[in-house]
């Protein structure tokens, strides 16, 4: 009688999906959502894998720099796209203090700049794009009703960067040709974009990778070269460009612990530029809620996750 309890009991747990047996804590995993849509569709596959695994997810919006903070002190699990030179130092600061790990990096590399897209170099609006010296001669093109006659970047929110920009524009001498202005979020980057491109105008705007816009073409200008040091911040003039980096993942140091088979899962979840490009553009291009997005994604990518959770 044992040994047939015993087998069916085996049975059981063989035929079970793999989140009934792969459940850590009962206490919820807490997922910040910031203000750009690769991030916040990631948010939500990640909590949706947890979620399949049997776990309970919570979703927080948070600052995208104090959330290192925030996950020291254990208000936050995890952070899924910590980019090198934007939250690098926010990252590795909170690490110092103690309470964060490093759990790994995504296969994606990444590049955070100012740019156009790519119909402003094949229509020749400013000759000699992507050269950032170009800009000396066609500040006109980029001109804009709010920028009093000199030529526009439209920068992420201040939030994101700082003065880093308006920093560049006087270190390269172009300060007295354009004027740095903050969206408000990345849907105001994009809004812009696309009367832009609507409108055939010349626009200079932040932009990253991975993202949506990898697909229909974004030209990245090439400034003078990043080096430790160079940004005024860290005692340099400021006129360097930004430096390609990487992707990583952060976590509470408590999580490993309290939820190892999801940490687990974290710890080897890689994504490559195409990946995170197409989860973008289920929301900025299919127009579809970012839950709705994440849903899709991972109906569509199980070949891509799955593995992360054996």
């Amino acid at each position: 009688m044992k040994k047939l309890i015993t087998m069916l009991c085996a049975a059981a747990l063989a035929s079970a999906p793999f989140s009934a047996i792969a459940a850590d804590s009962s206490e919820p995993i807490v997922i910040p959502t910031h203000n750009w849509s690769s991030q916040v569709v990631m948010a939500y596959v990640i909590g949706g894998i947890f979620e399949k695994m049997g776990n309970n997810v919570e979703y927080v919006p948070a600052d995208s720099q104090a959330v290192y903070e925030a996950i020291r002190n254990d208000d936050i699990t995890i952070s899924h796209e910590v980019w090198q030179s934007t939250f690098g130092k926010s990252f590795y600061n909170a690490m110092e203090k103690g309470g964060v790990i490093d759990a790994g990096t995504h296969e994606a590399e990444t590049l955070e700049e100012m740019g156009v897209p790519q119909y402003v170099i094949d229509d020749n609006l400013c000759p000699g794009l992507p050269n950032w010296e170009a800009l000396k001669d066609c500040h006109e093109v980029f001109a804009t009703a709010d920028s009093g006659g000199k030529g526009r970047w439209l920068e992420g929110p201040q939030s994101w960067h700082g003065d880093l920009m308006p920093d560049r524009i006087e270190a390269l001498g172009l300060g007295d040709k354009y004027v740095v202005k903050f969206a408000g979020g990345a849907d105001a980057l994009w809004a812009e974009l696309e009367s832009a491109k609507k409108e055939g105008r010349g626009i200079i705007t932040f932009n990253w990778t991975p993202n949506f816009t990898d697909a229909e073409g974004f030209v990245f200008i090439e400034f003078p070269p990043f080096f430790d040091g160079c940004r005024k911040v860290d005692g340099g003039d400021g006129s360097c460009g930004s430096p390609k980096g990487w992707l990583k993942k952060a976590a509470n140091y408590k999580f490993p612990k309290t939820h190892p088979s999801a940490y687990k899962t974290f710890s080897k979840l890689s994504f490559s530029t195409k990946n995170i490009g197409d989860m973008a553009s289920l929301v900025d291009i299919d127009k579809m809620s970012h839950q709705d997005a994440a849903k899709a994604w991972l109906a569509s990518n199980e070949e891509v996750w799955k593995p992360f959770t054996e």
